[in-house]
Order: structure tokens, then sequence, then C-alpha cells
């Protein structure tokens, strides 16, 4: 076994095992928040996610995702709204005619896709 030395004679294990440890926790620090995108389309790629997971969209619009993963998924509005599926390849949509954030998931894989649809009030 290497024994890793300072010039003093000391070992090196305890300030190599302090450094791992702070590079993993750092390492596993959860992700900061983002702002939610300004798009009306939501990508299901072929990794159980939504992108972008978070939109905003102005009063009155419409919003469409779309499966492009090789497995079905849903949209889940979790104020219950209806669950909508999609299979490989096709899309679903919904319209949001109030203001106010809409948390939703895929019924399917809800622990790993998650997002929200912030919708504001004004000019369509």
């Amino acid at each position: 076994m290497l024994l890793l030395r300072a010039s003093a004679g000391y070992s090196l294990r305890p300030a190599l095992a302090i450094l791992c440890a702070v590079l993993f926790a750092a390492a596993c620090e959860a992700a900061a928040p983002t702002a939610p995108v300004a798009t009306n389309q939501v990508d299901l790629p072929r990794s159980y996610k939504f992108a972008p997971e978070d939109i905003t969209v102005p009063v009155g619009t419409t919003v469409t995702w779309t499966n492009n993963d090789n497995f079905t998924h849903s949209v889940r509005l979790q104020d219950g709204g209806e669950t909508q599926f999609m299979k490989p390849g096709e899309s679903v949509t919904h319209a949001f005619t109030t203001p106010g954030v809409y948390q939703y998931d895929c019924s399917l894989h809800p622990k790993d896709m998650q997002g929200s649809v912030q919708v504001d009030a004004g000019s369509q």
C-alpha cells in the first residue's frame, strides 16, 4: 500500500479524506432552481424528464407537450386536472385561461418527471 507523507513525515491521508469529503458534498448539492422559460412547447426527450421543466406563458396560451421518448408518458396537472397520456411520438395540449402557477408531473413516473407552468396575466 502506498502511503503519502508530507515533507515533515506526516501522513497526508486525513487531508485527502477531508478534501474528498468536501468535493463529494459539493457534487451532491441540489442544483439551484432555474427561472421559467418563456415557451409554449415542452419536449419529453429520451431521458424521463420534461424539457424545459418550468415554463411561463401569458394567460390564454395553449401549451403543447410532445413525447420524443421511447416510452408512454403523461401530463397530469396537480390541481386535479385530467391526466393526458402520450405514446411515443404523440402530443397533448392544455389551454391555460387563468393566471397562476400550475404544477404537473407524469403520472407514470412522478418522482422523475415534474414541471410547472407559470401563467401570467397580461396581453396575449
